[in-house]
């Protein structure tokens, strides 16, 4: 068979130059590890989430590890919108970062708002709708458990989008069916699903006598939750048409090859990151190899034969 593997992956209007991206919330803006790896190798970096106006986020205790993996109430703290056009999309511009921006909004219309702004400037390449965070009181599982809502919310925003940018949306596996959900997130216009955000869980002080995060739960993520993301995709996977980008639990480069089987089209390695900066880098400079070993010509010919 031909060496030639095909890496690149297509998700909508825009062909990136791999599958691989990093994860929102875990590698900040995509600034933060400049001096120890280019992220302009990675398919993508997606931004920390960011909102219209900046959040001070949740009160202390936000972050606890655990014996495999973390849990999270950061509460999406973020710079806001105003500042990342002005301070940090410059720089991943210059760069040459092929920038996913993360969007979130306390108000439905608030994402629209937030993709016209957007399209002003130049040096991003999609965005992705966080629609399921477990961490905020207003704006997060409250969006991404209605499958009406997550129809409205994604139509409006492709709306507001130039056409030659990609919209993902993400969801929570923290339903019964997430298959209903990506038929909304779908028939609303997304180029692409990104699956899983975090899944609800809780640390408990057993001195005080109470949960250790003062809103009580927090976002579960990490090598643990592989299994739900797996199987969460799966089910996606024979639920929608559009590609799905796979994410959570991804700690090495078999865990991203159990993705393309159960039918992603891309991956996000996320919590591993604040381990391993460099994991995502070293899954792509691999990446062929370990598909060629498998006579592979691309990630999607990995694909399960009963997904077609």
């Amino acid at each position: 068979m031909s060496h030639d593997v095909d890496l690149t992956v297509r998700l909508g209007p825009v062909t990136f130059a791999n599958p691989i991206f990093t994860a929102s919330g875990t590698w900040g803006y995509g600034l933060d590890y400049l001096d120890l790896v280019d992220p302009a190798l990675l398919g993508g970096v997606v931004t920390k989430t960011l909102t219209v106006a900046p959040r001070l986020g949740n009160p202390q205790p936000r972050v606890r590890e655990l014996d495999h993996g973390m849990l999270n109430s950061i509460g999406l703290e973020n710079v806001g919108l105003d500042a990342f056009l002005a301070e940090k999309l410059p720089v991943l511009r210059e760069r040459g970062v092929t920038t996913i921006v993360s969007l979130a909004g306390r108000e439905e219309e608030e994402f629209a708002i937030m993709a016209r702004t957007l399209a002003r400037h130049e040096g991003w390449a999609g965005v992705e709708l966080n629609l399921s965070c477990p961490n905020v009181a207003k704006g997060g599982l409250d969006f991404g458990v209605d499958p009406e809502r997550i129809e409205r919310i994604t139509r409006l925003t492709r709306a507001a989008l130039p056409t030659d940018r990609c919209l993902w949306v993400k969801l929570t596996p923290n339903v019964s069916s997430i298959a209903t959900l990506g038929r909304a997130a779908e028939s609303g216009g997304a180029h692409a699903i990104s699956a899983i955000n975090t899944v609800v869980g809780m640390a408990v002080d057993l001195e005080r006598r109470e949960p250790v995060f003062p809103r009580g739960i927090a976002g579960y993520s990490g090598p643990a939750i592989l299994p739900i993301a797996l199987a969460k995709v799966f089910e996606l996977r024979q639920a929608v048409s559009i590609p799905i980008v796979g994410v959570g639990g991804i700690a090495s480069m078999d865990d991203v090859l159990r993705f393309f089987v159960v039918g992603a089209e891309a991956v996000q390695v996320g919590t591993s990151l604040f381990a391993e900066p460099d994991l995502a880098h070293r899954v792509v400079e691999a990446l062929a190899q370990a598909l060629r070993e498998r006579q592979a010509l691309s990630p999607r010919s990995l694909r399960a034969s009963m997904l077609g």
